[in-house]
């Protein structure tokens, strides 16, 4: 029996878990004449497109279920640890030092992980074999600065001190958005390594110009009012990911512990896509970032996809991390791209899958179909386009509202608000590309009752001058 003390403490918005493993007197009791095998596993709690591998399985239990009690471990006693950090390095590190089985992280750290072990594991390998929250054009990294600043662009960034977790995707991002803006990031800006925690206060108190970050910041700092985006990570169109990494030595003496995992991964998956909200809502209680943020991350046409299954994009998003760390200098030049082929393992996803009877395609399909779908919350019209739908989320209700246009949902936020009702967050989708907004933040082009929703300027100053139509915020939408 594993006893858990979880202690918070809040900075700038951004949270800690520290998680205690105790072991009772009793516990003790039980475990004597048993073999202890210890599952020690490193999250990132507040990166919440890892929840599936993380939060979500530790709360509600879902490793313990699945857990084999047959054959060799009739007779064995689990030690589950559980611990949270803000980011993937100390994960690898304590996983280097036989500190950690598994671990959850981003397609860098997660690079520098396997890539380290190759040169400092003594014969063991890390293998990557789960994939967690995906997204193919890179939606969640972002760029922000100070709510207030004078900064527009990343033209703009010229001369400015701009902080980065370093060796992060976020980092990645960065450098790809300052080069396509035709700016040097080793001359034209200076760079310093910031945490998430230590990024969020500096842009709150302006001590910095700008700030880029991974899941869930780009969303979660904006939210909270105090930072403005400037570059979102869907604008580089390179994909971004999280997954799941085992050493090889636990995979090879427990592999049916492994497999557990995996059902545990696949069952948080299907929990989350049913109640979306309502997960949403825990993970908030969990992590303390909001339950909108969450939403709209892994909620239906989120910015994340929620598959499992290793597939082509995922091994393009660890061969260009590869790339980009060596061109950094974090990695060893002798390293390949093509060497993280060596390390990627879905065997055991394969055998998780098959026992829960469910299907490779099939889990895929349902991530891809993952959009905002029924019938319209005013009018009862099907909703045919995901894109070009809204969504309402009322204080105090556990669905949200779907709407199959704007145009329906700034009706229905009329009678709303005439009924003394409360609004939290109003959800719009970027018309060309899908991206899930927040509509306080976006820019909308409308030509009679046809309105679109867009994240870039650009993007709907081209649209409205093809359609003839206006451009405004959403503030003068509602006007």
């Amino acid at each position: 029996m594993i006893k858990m003390i979880n202690v918070f403490r809040g900075v700038s918005g951004s949270l800690f878990l520290l998680s205690i493993s105790l072991l009772g007197t009793s516990d003790i009791a039980i475990a004597q004449g048993k073999k202890t095998i210890r599952i020690s596993i490193g999250v990132q709690d507040q990166v919440i497109n890892t929840a599936t591998g993380g939060s979500i399985i530790r709360e509600e239990k879902l490793l313990e279920k699945y857990l084999p009690k047959s054959g060799k471990y009739q007779n064995v006693n689990f030690k589950i640890e559980w611990s949270s950090y803000t980011s993937g390095p100390p994960i690898t590190n304590k996983m280097l030092a036989g500190q950690m089985d598994i671990g959850v992280m981003g397609d860098f750290p997660a690079s520098i992980n396997m890539t380290t072990f190759q040169e400092k594991g003594n014969g063991v390998n890390t293998l990557f074999i789960s994939t967690l929250g995906i997204s193919p054009s890179g939606a969640g990294n972002a760029i922000m600065v100070p709510k207030d600043s004078s900064i527009r662009s990343i033209a703009d960034l010229r001369g400015k001190e701009v902080s980065v977790p370093f060796g992060s995707a976020a980092h990645g991002m960065l450098l790809r958005a300052l080069r396509g803006a035709g700016l040097n990031p080793a001359k034209d800006v200076k760079l310093v390594s910031q945490s998430p925690e230590v990024g969020g206060s500096n842009l709150r108190t302006k001590q910095i110009d700008a700030h880029a970050n991974f899941v869930p910041f780009g969303e979660l700092f904006p939210f909270r009012g105090f930072a403005r985006k400037i570059f979102d990570g869907a604008q580089t169109g390179v994909p971004t990911m999280h997954g799941v990494l085992v050493r090889s030595d636990f995979a090879k003496e427990n592999p049916e512990v492994v497999v557990a995992y995996l059902k545990a991964v696949l069952e948080a998956n299907r929990r989350f896509r049913e109640q979306p909200e309502v997960m949403s809502a825990k993970i908030e209680k969990w992590t303390s970032v909001d339950k909108e943020v969450v939403y709209m991350f892994l909620g239906p046409s989120g910015l994340q996809m929620l598959d499992p299954n290793i597939r082509t994009v995922n091994i393009n998003s660890l061969k260009g991390s590869i790339i980009t760390l060596k061109q950094l200098g974090r990695l060893n030049q002798s390293i390949k791209p093509e060497d993280v082929t060596k390390w990627l393992d879905d065997s055991f996803l394969k055998k998780a899958i098959s026992e829960m009877k469910m299907t490779s395609d099939g889990l895929t399909a349902a991530a891809v179909n993952y959009q905002v779908s029924g019938n319209d919350a005013l009018n009862r019209e099907a909703i045919k386009n995901p894109k070009k739908s809204a969504q309402i989320w009322v204080d105090g209700e556990t669905k949200i509202r779907n709407y199959a246009s704007i145009s329906n949902m700034l009706k229905a936020l009329q009678g709303l608000k005439s009924q003394g009702k409360k609004i939290g967050s109003i959800f719009v989708h970027d018309s060309g590309k899908g991206w899930k907004l927040f509509a306080n933040s976006s820019i909308f082009v409308s030509k009679g009752n046809d309105i679109s929703a867009f994240l870039l300027d650009k993007d709907a100053q081209d649209f409205a001058s093809k359609i003839g139509g206006k451009v405004s915020t959403f503030a003068t939408l509602q006007k």
